[in-house]
C-alpha cells in the first residue's frame, strides 16, 4: 500500500549517543504509541523488509524504495535520513538502504500484525487473501504487540499468512540470532548495536559516545580489568569491562561496518 493512499560521565574507570529522538507527528491516526514510530516511518521498513523477502539482496535502492511507496525521491531521501538518524536503517551511497537490528524488530512486530489479521479475515469473515491483505494494511499500525499475540492465540499461533508470507514471531519467542556482549568482542571486531541495557546515567552516556541500538562500533583494543577502546561514529571511547558487558551486539557484515 502506497503512500500515497494513506490518510563526559567517568565513574569507577568507566568512561561512561544518539542525538535525542526525533520527534514525529503526534496525530492518532498515523503514529504507533508504543514504539514511537508513525505509520510512514514503518511503511518504508516493511517495504525494504519485503523486498528481501522477495530475494533482493543487499541494500535496496532508493529509486526502487520510492517507487514501491509512490512517492518522489526527495521524500524518500528525507525519511531515510531520518530513519538513519533513529538507527533504524543504514544507508549506502549509490546502492541503498538496509534495516539495522532495530529496523528488522519494527518491520517483523508491523508484518506480525498484518499478516495475523489478513489470517483472520480470510479464516473468520471469507475475504479473499488478496482482499485481506489490503485490509490488514490498514490495521498494522495500531495493534500493538499484546494485541497481536492475543490475536494469533486465537488463530491457532498460524507461522504463514493467506499469501504464504512467514510471520514473523512475537517479541517473547523473537530472539536475535548471532548477538553477544562488546565485552565479548576482539580487537578489530567491528559490530552493530542492539540494545542497551544500562541504567540512565551510564546509557545517556553511551549515547552521547554514540554507542546506542542501530550504530555500529569497532573494537581497536582490549586492556587491562576487561577495558576496551571502541570507535564509534562520534570517536573513540574507553569502556570499562561493565559497561562494555551491558551493551549487546551482532556482528556486522563487511558492507555494514562502513555505514556509520
Amino acid at each position: 500500500m502506497g503512500l500515497s493512499a494513506l490518510s563526559g560521565f567517568e565513574a569507577n574507570g568507566i568512561s561512561l549517543g544518539m542525538p535525542k529522538d526525533q520527534r514525529v507527528d503526534s496525530s492518532a491516526a498515523s503514529k504507533d504509541r508504543v514504539r514511537g514510530t508513525s505509520e510512514a516511518e514503518e511503511m518504508y521498513l516493511i517495504t525494504v523488509a519485503v523486498a528481501g523477502e522477495d530475494g533482493l539482496k543487499g541494500p535496496m535502492p532508493l529509486a526502487s524504495l520510492a517507487e514501491a511507496l509512490e512517492v518522489s525521491p526527495v521524500s524518500t531521501n528525507q525519511m531515510v535520513r531520518k530513519l538513519a538518524e533513529r538507527g533504524l536503517v543504514t544507508y549506502h551511497p549509490y546502492r541503498g538502504v538496509l534495516l539495522t537490528a532495530a529496523g528488522r524488530a519494527v518491520s517483523n512486530r508491523v508484518l506480525r500484525g498484518r499478516r495475523l489479521w489478513a489470517s483472520f479475515l480470510v479464516e473468520h469473515l471469507a475475504f479473499s487473501p488478496t482482499r485481506a491483505d489490503d485490509l490488514a494494511c490498514r490495521l498494522e499500525h495500531v495493534t500493538p504487540p499484546d494485541a497481536a499475540d492475543r490475536l494469533g492465540h486465537f488463530l491457532g499461533d498460524p507461522t504463514t499468512c493467506p499469501l504464504g508470507r512467514h510471520i514473523p514471531p512475537g517479541a517473547a519467542e523473537e530472539e536475535i540470532e548471532g548477538t553477544t556482549s562488546l565485552l565479548d568482542l576482539v580487537a578489530g571486531a567491528s559490530a552493530e548495536v542492539v540494545t542497551v541495557e544500562a541504567e540512565p546515567a551510564v546509557r545517556s552516556f553511551l549515547e552521547r559516545e554514540g554507542i546506542r541500538p542501530g550504530a555500529f562500533v569497532r573494537v581497536e583494543a582490549r586492556g587491562e580489568a576487561d577495558s576496551v577502546l571502541v570507535s564509534t561514529a562520534h570517536g573513540q571511547v574507553h569502556l570499562g569491562g561493565e559497561a562494555a558487558r551491558r551493551v549487546s551486539v551482532l556482528l556486522a557484515h563487511p558492507e555494514d561496518a562502513h555505514a556509520s
